[in-house]
């Protein structure tokens, strides 16, 4: 059976297009899962939005005019221009509440499509982990652990706002070096152990690396190399090299639908069809559903490390 009938069910009547292992859809991720059947995608990995204000739209007009609002504009040094970042700093109680609301109905909806025994593999960061996973654990799913991606990214360390001279030696907060992934997993049903989820639903466990060695949770990472973000000019554009390693352990067996709600530019939605593997993007916003249409066919194109090429070599 080819992508386009196997996935066609999932089109319902949003706006679509077909690549050769995978779908991308406009519309709202809630909106669109509420539809779809129960218990018919295999994997979810993304890097949401986490439900405040960074993209909303009059914060996005702030961003792209350099005015800051919840998107902080860092300072260039050395003649670098930094990428903005959201200031998760500075949520108030109202944000952290909202924030909470939006994903714990997320994750209720996870639950409800996801087959049993299958994973979600979600990006955070230091400042709201703790908040988003609290809240995807309440709706009912497994907390399995978490990846640290070893990756500088230039957040924190900065020195008290309008006060830098006179207190030269502080810093607000660490400088970051890590970026969490938090790993939950549908509960697999009572009296039935992973060999049998596995043989039933193609779930349970994750897939180990092609050397046959277990998949491990800390991954040491690049930064989204500039080629990659000439490609796609989205904020939270997530390596190759990082999204094929995590892509490939989702699917236990190397088969089913692995989904993305959050798509942004395509990066997980690339590194499926770099590995040929099935997958199902959606993305609300039309500039990056739009971007990601070329997005997506150039960054599969992107060959990465040798470990992650293919066919593999052992990692």
């Amino acid at each position: 059976m080819d992508t386009n009938t196997f996935l066609s069910e999932f089109i319902l009547d949003y706006q679509h297009q077909f690549f050769e292992h995978s779908l991308i859809l406009k519309g709202d991720c809630f909106e669109w899962m509420r539809k779809i059947r129960t218990e018919s995608i295999h994997a979810i990995v993304t890097d949401p939005p986490y439900g405040v204000k960074e993209f909303d739209p009059d914060q996005l007009e702030k961003r792209k005019n350099g005015n800051g609002g919840i998107w902080r504009i860092p300072p260039s040094f050395d003649g670098h221009e930094r990428a903005p970042l959201p200031r998760f700093t500075a949520l108030n109680d109202k944000d952290k509440d909202r924030l909470q609301a939006y994903f714990e109905e997320w994750a209720s909806l996870c639950l409800n499509i996801l087959k049993p025994g299958g994973h979600i593999f979600i990006a955070t960061n230091v400042i709201l982990s703790q908040m988003v996973f609290a809240s995807i654990a309440s709706a009912g799913l497994e907390f399995r652990g978490q990846i640290i991606r070893l990756v500088k990214t230039l957040r924190g360390g900065d020195r008290p706002k309008n006060s830098e001279t006179e207190f030269p030696d502080v810093c607000t907060m660490p400088r970051g070096v890590y970026e969490p992934w938090g790993i939950f997993r549908k509960p697999i049903p009572a009296g039935m152990t992973v060999s049998d989820c596995l043989r039933e639903h193609q779930t349970g466990g994750l897939r180990r690396k092609p050397n046959g060695n277990p998949f491990e949770d800390v991954i040491e990472s690049e930064r989204t190399p500039q080629k990659e973000r000439l490609i796609a000019n989205h904020p939270s554009l997530k390596p190759q090299s990082l999204m094929r390693q995590i892509v490939y352990t989702s699917l236990p067996l190397g088969t089913g639908i692995i989904l993305d709600p959050f798509m942004g530019a395509g990066s997980t939605i690339a590194a499926a069809e770099a590995l040929g593997l099935q997958a199902i993007g959606i993305e609300r916003h039309e500039e990056y559903y739009s971007l990601s249409k070329q997005a997506i066919p150039a960054l599969t194109a992107i060959p990465t490390a040798e470990q992650l090429a293919m066919p593999f070599q052992a990692w």
